[in-house]
């Protein structure tokens, strides 16, 4: 495998931005339109449209898409004890670190006669998509439904693509169940969120959709969540990427192995190296040789590395710098004093500190969300907790004196505006007798 390491100091910006560029944005403008062709079909004829969706792309003939409780009980037969004990344990901690995210309620009398609140209530319908791709991701069971249960949102489903013989993972559904959620649909894709988004004969329709997924998903997800008949969504969450920060402390071995764990995900995977070290960026590239050969999808991950970007910067205080114009999905610290990074990084879905901390806990039971913002907008969206089950809604409540204290300034502000009646609406209420 050839990979060049770049030096970092040598690149001109341009040539920055280039070589952090994802590799499906390039085809970003041909995805969205055929995900658009693929809402408008499911819109329009709803299931008719599904089931031609679902034959074409997942080459399976289904007549009723929920799951049946049959299946469901056949799923389970199918996981050992250690797989479903696997599965409770990353339930209970994800559980123990979404728990403690429930907002608390706020009350403050910000002046005399003056009380406003803030609380908070479940949404009332989430729709939760869990991929499968080349790789079935029970995981991501885990990390939508456990939250949507601890909100306590009335209505929860979740959708996950089909196999050919026309059955869903035994993995997904056994997570998905054990997490909560047991309305399940085997649907896949753009057509799932179209489902979801704008409801079908058989398929609820949720206000919100949740979850990780392809170039098509995250495309989907954006273009219903901008309609206003749509479903709002939680983030763009599509092919998977990892940064490390490495030094020459750092050990070759395990920075090759987080490097694999993210390209093996997925041939639109990207990941990136950042070190101080050329000899660690040599080792790293050596080791990936190494260790590609003994992974069962070596394929996808080879493909994945053509887009892997090895930099070479000149000190750690440009490693962050880096990292935070790249903004990944997840970053690792492989350096000698990683805390003393963490106040300077800004832009990451999730951090993962120290040499025995791989990226792979996150995605399964360290507690912490999986389900975490890509294509770098990890500027402007955080990853996956319990406030995006929840909406917030204040409340204020004025006695007669708050009013009389607080109704000169609103007078005066609404003159400012030009809004007569919003003053009326004070001054009559402070000339009444009562």
């Amino acid at each position: 495998m050839t990979m060049e390491p770049k030096t970092w100091s040598e690149l001109g910006d341009a040539q920055r931005s280039a070589l952090l560029q994802r590799p499906a944005v390039a085809d970003d403008a041909a995805i969205r339109e055929a995900a658009a062709e693929i809402i408008a079909k499911v819109r329009d004829r709803g299931d008719s449209a599904l089931r031609e969706l679902t034959e074409k792309f997942d080459r399976a003939r289904l007549d009723d898409f929920r799951v049946t409780a049959d299946e469901i009980a056949a799923a389970s037969a199918q996981l050992t004890r250690e797989q479903v004990d696997a599965i409770d344990l990353a339930i209970r901690n994800v559980r123990r670190f979404h728990e403690q995210q429930r907002p608390a309620p706020l009350l403050v009398e910000t002046m005399p006669g003056v009380v406003c609140e803030r609380v908070s209530h479940a949404l009332d319908a989430v729709g939760l998509y869990v991929p499968a791709g080349t790789a079935p991701l029970p995981s991501a069971a885990i990390m939508l439904a456990v939250p949507a249960a601890i909100a306590g949102c009335p209505t929860k489903i979740l959708c996950t693509p089909p196999r050919a013989d026309g059955s869903a993972d035994s993995a997904v559904l056994v997570a998905a169940t054990r997490a909560g959620v047991e309305d399940i649909y085997k649907i896949g894709g753009a057509q799932a969120i179209a489902a979801m988004a704008y409801g079908t004969e058989s398929v609820p329709k949720v206000s919100k959709v949740f979850g990780p997924g392809n170039a098509w998903v995250t495309s989907a997800k954006a273009l219903v969540s901008g309609d206003p008949a749509g479903a709002a969504a939680d983030m763009p969450a599509g092919p998977s990427e990892v940064l490390v920060i490495a030094d020459s402390t750092a050990s070759a071995e395990f920075v090759a192995s987080d490097l694999l764990s993210q390209a093996e995900h997925g041939v639109d995977s990207q990941v990136v190296l950042v070190t101080t070290s050329s000899e660690l960026a040599a080792e790293v590239v050596a080791q990936l040789d190494d260790q590609l050969a003994g992974l069962s999808r070596a394929k996808i991950a080879e493909e994945s590395l053509k887009h892997a970007r090895i930099f070479i910067v000149p000190d750690l205080g440009t490693a962050v710098s880096v990292n935070n114009r790249y903004a990944p999905e997840h970053l690792i610290l492989q350096v000698k004093n990683p805390r003393e990074l963490l106040p300077e990084l800004r832009n990451a879905g999730s951090v993962f500190v120290g040499p025995w901390t791989p990226e792979s806990v996150g995605d399964y039971c360290s507690g912490t969300n999986h389900v975490l913002p890509t294509y770098g907008f990890a500027r402007t969206y955080s990853g996956l907790g319990l406030d995006q089950f929840m909406r917030q809604m204040t409340v204020q409540e004025l006695s007669r004196e708050g009013l009389a204290n607080l109704g000169g300034a609103v007078v005066s502000l609404a003159g400012l505006e030009g809004l007569d009646a919003h003053a009326e609406a004070v001054r009559r209420r402070l000339r009444s007798p009562s």
